[in-house]
C-alpha cells in the first residue's frame, strides 16, 4: 500500500460503494419489476449469473483501481481477520470500518434513487429486501451462520493465495482478476442459502438504508437475522487466514 492514510480511507469509501453499486445493482435488476433484466419479480430473467457477474465486478474493478492505495478491503472481515493476524495495523482498523459503512450506505442510497421507480411497483417485500440485505432461505439462522462463515474462509484463504501465490505475485491485476472470479463463483456456487453476504459492511449499510428509508413496499428489515452476515464473516476471515498461515506462511 502507498498511499497517505486519508488516502486509503478514501479508497475504502469509494471502493466500498462501487462494490454495494454494481452487486445490489445487480440484485434490483434481476429482482425488481419491469427493469431490463426482469419483467416479473424474482430471477425468472435476470438470472443468477447476473448477480454473481456484478459481484465480481463489483470486487475485481475497485482492486484494480486502489488495490495499490488502500490494499482494497472493503470488507469489515477482511480488515479485522488481518489484524488478527498481524498484518493490518489494529489503530486503523476503526477507520477502515467506518469508511467501509459509509461507502455501502452511500452506495446503496445510490441504487435506491436510481431504481425508485421499480421499488415502487415491485410489490414483493421479500425481493425488495433483496436488493438490500440477506436473508436465511431456510428458515435458519444456523445454517445462515455456517454458510457464511465458510464461505468467508473460503473468500479469504483464496484471496491470500491469490495475492501471494507463486504465479501471481509479480502481476497483481491478474490476481485482482482471479479474486473477481472467486467471488462471482463463490456467489453462484454458495449464494443458495443467503444471499450470500460474505462482508458485513454490504449487508448492515444496505439493511440500514432498508430500515431508515420509506422505500416503497419494503416490509420487515429482519434485524433479527442482521447479526449473522455481521458476526459469522468477520469468524469465517480470521479462521481462512489462519488456515493460510499455517500451511503456507504470510
Amino acid at each position: 500500500m502507498t498511499g497517505s492514510w486519508e488516502a486509503r480511507y478514501a479508497a475504502e469509501f469509494f471502493g466500498t460503494l462501487i462494490l454495494v453499486l454494481l452487486g445490489n445493482g445487480a440484485v434490483a435488476n434481476a429482482f425488481l419489476k419491469n427493469t431490463t433484466g426482469n419483467d416479473d419479480p424474482g430471477l425468472a430473467n435476470g438470472g443468477w449469473l447476473l448477480v454473481a457477474s456484478g459481484y465480481g465486478l463489483g470486487v475485481m474493478l475497485p482492486a484494480m483501481m486502489f488495490g495499490s492505495i488502500s490494499g482494497n478491503h472493503l470488507n469489515p472481515a477482511i480488515t479485522i481477520g488481518q489484524a488478527v493476524i498481524g498484518i493490518f495495523p489494529w489503530a486503523h482498523v476503526a477507520p477502515y470500518l467506518i469508511w467501509q459503512f459509509l461507502g455501502a450506505i452511500a452506495g446503496q442510497c445510490l441504487i435506491l434513487a436510481l431504481y425508485w421507480p421499480h421499488y415502487r411497483q415491485t410489490t414483493d417485500n421479500e425481493a425488495v429486501l433483496g436488493t438490500f440485505a440477506t436473508s436465511d432461505h431456510a428458515n435458519s439462522q444456523l445454517n445462515g451462520f455456517v454458510t457464511e462463515m465458510v464461505g468467508t474462509a473460503v473468500l479469504i484463504f483464496g484471496a491470500m493465495g491469490l495475492y501471494r501465490g507463486m504465479f501471481f505475485h509479480q502481476n497483481i491485476d491478474i490476481a485482482n482478476i482471479g479474486v473477481g472470479l472467486l467471488i462471482a463463483a463463490m456467489v453462484i456456487s454458495l449464494g443458495g442459502p443467503t444471499g450470500p453476504a460474505l462482508n458485513p459492511a454490504r449487508d448492515l449499510g444496505p439493511r440500514l438504508v432498508h430500515a431508515i428509508f420509506p422505500v416503497p413496499n419494503k416490509g420487515s428489515s429482519h434485524w433479527e437475522y442482521s447479526w449473522v452476515p455481521v458476526v459469522a464473516p468477520i469468524v469465517g476471515a480470521v479462521i481462512g487466514i489462519w488456515i493460510y498461515k499455517i500451511f503456507f506462511g504470510l
